[in-house]
């Protein structure tokens, strides 16, 4: 049975924050909201929690999963970002945006694309999320919860406890965070390539 936590979206709670932080890093699976939808979330690295958001999911092992970063520099630990890469980066985080960068040794090897070693990593401009990353004091390994057959992701808390009460240990109630995907960039060549359009603004990426 999931236990079930409602924090406040501007004032997250400390003391709920630090007991969700706490699921993670003893293995669990939690649902917390971003600035683009709610997702499922897991300790990076932790391959028996990551199986299970692939059940979840119905994921198959070449899925990309994302790392969730709390700020541009807990990103540039993950990812190998040059200058102009870097300047582009920080004038687009937090925000609704998905990067694909060339991962750094960092990564576990399972989380990488497998043939062209590529991570997916972002900043959420949500302030439950940060609280948990900070609290973490590492990136959660993320997909967003969009469950087989459905075309958007979940967007009620209770209903999604009603759905994975017995398959996740943790359902973060932030409010409605809204069901629009982040907008992906790929940036792991020379150009910006735009993969998905969705929430985030990606005129500044393809100009040129």
């Amino acid at each position: 049975m999931s236990q079930f936590f409602q924090v406040h979206p501007d004032n997250p709670q400390a003391r709920l924050i630090r007991q969700a932080a706490d699921i993670v890093r003893s293995g669990g699976v939690v649902v917390y909201p971003t600035d683009s939808a709610y997702a499922l979330g897991c300790q990076i690295g932790d391959k028996n929690a990551l199986d299970r958001i692939r059940a979840i999911r119905k994921l198959d092992a070449k899925h990309n999963f994302t790392l969730v970063c709390r700020d541009l520099s807990e990103l540039a630990a993950y990812a190998k970002v040059d200058n102009s890469a870097y300047r582009l980066l920080k004038h687009h985080t937090p925000d609704a945006f998905t990067f694909i960068l060339e991962a750094t040794s960092e990564v576990p090897r399972r989380l990488k694309h497998p043939k062209r070693k590529t991570i997916g990593l972002r900043v959420p401009d949500n302030r439950i999320s940060l609280a948990l990353l900070e609290d973490l004091n590492e990136p959660l390994m993320s997909v967003t919860l969009i469950m087989p057959g459905d075309e958007y992701p979940m967007i009620d808390p209770y209903e999604i406890r009603q759905t994975l009460e017995h398959e996740v240990d943790l359902v973060i109630d932030g409010g409605y965070c809204g069901m629009e995907p982040t907008t992906v960039i790929d940036m792991s060549q020379s150009t910006p390539e735009l993969l998905r359009q969705g929430k985030g603004d990606a005129t500044a990426f393809l100009a040129g």
